[in-house]
């Protein structure tokens, strides 16, 4: 790997860390030449990776005038949510159709227990990469090629809203139960029940965040 690469591949990792862990809000302005006097970098692998973080849909790219982080209205955030209660249930169910072996099965009960215990910890940031990577797990199992990409500008809204900071208890309790609940459907290979959960799961975290809008 040339070191400019790995130099954009720092950039990519701090700038995107910082957006999910909540140091840099929705709506900030994202200096290419403050990140790069922070990251101790040049402008060029800041650059890209602005550009790579706006095609991953944290970052919105403004010609002339740099970058900032993606900030949502409701009506986005509806369409945003009407979307993955549409396709994240398909993918579910396909996850279930296509049945998965038992070492991506582990993978996802473990995410699940890893997910459990940063909650106990309170450790939202945690919480949310691991969330993350369950819901990509899923996607990419429904074994749909096309999913990930038509489902990546709209599944890091919740992470970059901090929607987990808001959960109380028992609503963080639920969605945990929901993903057990949605490993337990893939494994009786029962799309039904796949989707079912799944939609309630999406569901769910649109109205705890709309209770803050």
């Amino acid at each position: 790997m040339s070191a400019g690469r790995r130099a954009a591949d720092t950039a990519y990792e701090a700038v995107r860390q910082m957006i999910l862990s909540g140091e840099v809000s929705p709506g900030d302005r994202l200096g290419e030449s403050e990140l790069a006097e922070t990251l101790g970098l040049s402008r060029t692998p800041v650059r890209e990776a602005l550009q790579r973080l706006g095609a991953d849909g944290l970052v919105e790219v403004l010609p002339h005038r740099g970058a900032r982080v993606v900030a949502w209205t409701p009506a986005d955030l509806t369409e945003i949510f009407e979307l993955r209660s549409l396709l994240e249930p398909y993918a579910a169910a396909r996850a279930a159709r296509v049945g998965l072996d038992a070492s991506a099965l582990a993978e996802l009960r473990g995410l699940c227990a890893d997910m459990e215990e940063a909650a106990a910890r309170k450790d939202m940031a945690e919480v949310a990469r691991l969330n993350s990577r369950f819901h990509a797990v899923v996607i990419d199992a429904s074994g749909n090629s096309r999913l990930p990409g038509m489902l990546a500008s709209v599944m890091h809204a919740p992470l970059i809203l901090g929607t987990f900071h808001r959960y109380e208890p028992a609503t963080m309790a639920r969605s945990m139960g929901h993903h057990r609940e949605v490993v337990d459907a893939i494994a009786a290979r029962d799309p039904e029940w796949a989707a079912s959960v799944m939609r309630s799961h999406v569901r769910a975290a649109a109205a705890t965040l709309k209770e803050d809008q």
